[in-house]
């Protein structure tokens, strides 16, 4: 257990990868698409959203896996080459600058609950959403639900990743 609040510990389900994120995340979606169903295998995906390189891989290395995406951009999931858990992907659109960490794969996911849910039209009708966590048919705007300090870090990256462009 890590005591530092911006700290958070992770690995897969062998041990043999761990990693730390040394930042609190952008933002935590909460998918409940088909696609997040059918690739997780699972009702839903839990992401907390970082810049890679507040990212720190501790132990062992990753398995990069390229499979589509339903924006059609595709997306790399960072498996542990033994167990092959899935800890993190980073999708076409933020390209490597942005990885969406799978929050279940943190030694303790309970600190990084959803600050959204997403695609709700295709949540499995079972599932009962908190009240107070906004919840979306489909997407948002990062501009209408991010923290102030987290939008400033996306504008950053996006100055960084566009030559030329002042911050």
């Amino acid at each position: 257990m890590n005591s530092d609040a911006t700290v958070f510990d992770g690995g897969c389900t062998c041990r043999a990868l761990r990693y730390r994120l040394v930042d609190r995340p952008l933002f935590v979606h909460c998918c409940h698409c088909r696609w997040c169903q059918r690739e997780t295998g699972a009702s839903f995906a839990l992401n907390a959203m970082i810049e890679s390189d507040r990212v720190e891989l501790l132990q062992g290395e990753v398995v990069v896996v390229e499979t589509p995406s339903n924006s059609g951009l595709g997306q790399k999931i960072s498996r542990c080459p033994s167990c092959h858990v899935a800890v993190w992907s980073n999708y076409g659109g933020g390209g490597d600058a942005v990885r969406f960490v799978r929050v279940g794969t943190l030694d303790e996911p309970d600190r990084l609950p959803p600050d959204v849910h997403i695609f709700i039209a295709s949540k499995q009708p079972w599932i009962v959403l908190a009240p107070a966590t906004p919840a979306m048919a489909e997407y948002y705007k990062a501009s209408e639900l991010w923290p102030k300090q987290s939008l400033e870090r996306r504008a950053a990256l996006q100055a960084r990743s566009q030559p030329g462009r002042s911050a």
